[in-house]
């Protein structure tokens, strides 16, 4: 039988053990809180932000060599990868030009039909935790599934300027006869709506061009809008289904 004395100092040291090993829990605990706080820490990994002039778009990193976006957008000077807040440059970021741009050959300009572009990099990215790639959808979408909607918007916009606030929403698509119903003309064919036909007490400026990923999946790139999106007005989308052949076709090919 031990001691009294022993039994004491065991139960001293078990203590000390305990709270030295609370104290690193709540240590690390803090450390991870600091680390997810940080900004540059955050990026939607497929995002890429496509800086030109006069404004922005936004691009949807698809394969290691190649982003898709919307053929309405400028040509980029500079596309920027793994960004949360375009106007800081962070450690995270991998910047490249683009080597070919490919817009879809049937791209109309006015009723802005096959609204999409392939933008294959001067060089592949590395992938990791801040860049990543996105898979297209090779289905329709099924109706009323939810999607996310991220892009970048302005705190205050000012013309040739980078915005400043990364944002996003999930929002339900709609059915045709209720998108057809908010146009006043015909809607075009591969179009698909997402968000409601509500009226916003205020607009925001939102970077173009941005991603609707439903069931972890690219299933629109978006066109146009009858408001700001991420406050949940509707969103008109080129649906990426009907094109995946051409896609992987450019892929392949290039």
């Amino acid at each position: 039988m031990s001691a009294p004395g022993e039994i004491a100092a065991a139960m001293k040291l078990c203590l000390i053990v305990t709270l030295l090993g609370a104290t690193a829990v709540v240590l690390a605990n803090e450390s991870k809180k600091e680390k997810l706080s940080s900004p540059g820490e955050f990026t939607i990994p497929y995002l890429a932000y496509l800086q030109s002039s006069p404004e922005p778009c936004v691009g949807s990193l698809i394969s290691p060599e190649w982003i898709l976006t919307a053929a309405h957008c400028p040509l980029p000077v500079k596309i920027r990868l793994g960004v949360f807040q375009p106007t800081i440059k962070n450690n995270k970021e991998q910047i490249r030009n683009y080597s070919l741009i490919v817009p879809h050959p049937e791209f109309n300009t006015h009723t802005l039909e096959n609204d999409l572009m392939m933008i294959k990099l001067s060089e592949a990215v590395a992938l990791n935790t801040y860049v990543g790639t996105i898979a297209i959808a090779l289905e329709p979408l099924v109706l009323n599934d939810s999607c996310f909607i991220p892009t970048w918007r302005w705190n205050e916009y000012k013309n040739l300027s980078d915005p400043d606030i990364l944002t996003w929403t999930s929002q339900y698509s709609l059915p045709s006869h209720e998108c057809q119903g908010i146009l006043s003309q015909r809607m075009t064919a591969n179009i698909m709506c997402v968000g409601q036909p509500l009226s916003t007490l205020y607009a925001i400026k939102e970077v173009s061009a941005a991603p609707a990923v439903c069931a972890g999946r690219l299933h629109g790139i978006l066109s146009w809008a009858k408001g700001s999106v991420t406050l949940g007005s509707e969103g008109f989308f080129t649906e990426v289904h009907p094109y995946a052949r051409w896609i992987l076709k450019i892929i392949k090919s290039h």
